[in-house]
């Protein structure tokens, strides 16, 4: 699960993975814009930890898609393109809705318990006006279900398309004060809790379908923030 920085980078020991995760969690929370300059020096200087830690966790992050490593120009938060974006969403439309049938017919108490929670957080996120958290526990959200149809392949696959949507939600998303739509997912925890596999299928396609609907694709400009002060927050 993605989580918030809780505490400034110079707090705590940074390894290359934990770097990446810090760095993973203020992408996906929109705290760093796409587009947004990582450079070596002052992601070492920011987090007390040697280049080639950071240039191991950045590393792994442009493995993961979300970071751009290009020679003499260094690394930046990926800019996924309008057809990047297409081919996410219509990718998640092809393999979401199976897993969610799947899930449904695997679902357990927990894991209804674990999607109920993660719907009330999303929506306490959303009344603090934390848009990045509510996005990121949205994400979330979707990879949890994978994660119940016990496809531990494809659902590795599923939460790599989730975390690539962040970054095109970030540029592309026409309706800013909104993120997956509350309903949708109540509707779809519906589904799962009571089995009904082919309702969550169609539940899914039809969510997905919006989702990707709502796009706006025509390169948006994001907003470059000072990157010390974004991951100090």
């Amino acid at each position: 699960m993605i989580q918030p920085v809780s505490a400034s980078p110079s707090d705590r020991v940074m390894t290359a993975a934990s770097l990446a995760q810090d760095l993973s969690a203020a992408i996906h929370a929109h705290r760093i814009a796409p587009g947004t300059k990582l450079r070596e020096d002052e992601l070492s200087d920011i987090y007390s930890v040697s280049r080639t830690i950071v240039r191991s966790a950045l590393q792994a992050l442009a493995h993961q898609k979300l970071v751009d490593i290009q020679r003499n120009r260094g690394a930046s938060v990926a800019s996924p393109t309008p057809r990047d974006a297409h081919d996410v969403f219509e990718a998640r439309i092809m393999i979401e809705p199976q897993m969610a049938q799947a899930a449904a017919q695997k679902a357990m108490p927990d894991d209804i318990a674990i999607l109920r929670q993660h719907i009330a957080d999303e929506h306490a996120a959303v009344l603090a006006g934390d848009r990045g958290q509510a996005l990121a526990l949205s994400g979330q959200f979707h990879v949890e279900i994978a994660r119940m149809a016990d496809q531990s392949i494809i659902a590795e696959f599923v939460r790599s398309l989730v975390e690539r949507s962040s970054l095109i939600i970030a540029l592309y998303w026409r309706k800013p004060s909104t993120l997956c739509e509350s309903d949708a997912h109540h509707a779809l925890l519906a589904a799962l809790a009571s089995h009904d596999g082919p309702a969550t299928h169609k539940l899914m396609t039809q969510h997905l379908t919006d989702l990707h609907s709502s796009l706006d694709l025509h390169m948006q400009g994001s907003e470059i923030v000072n990157l010390k002060d974004a991951l100090r927050r």
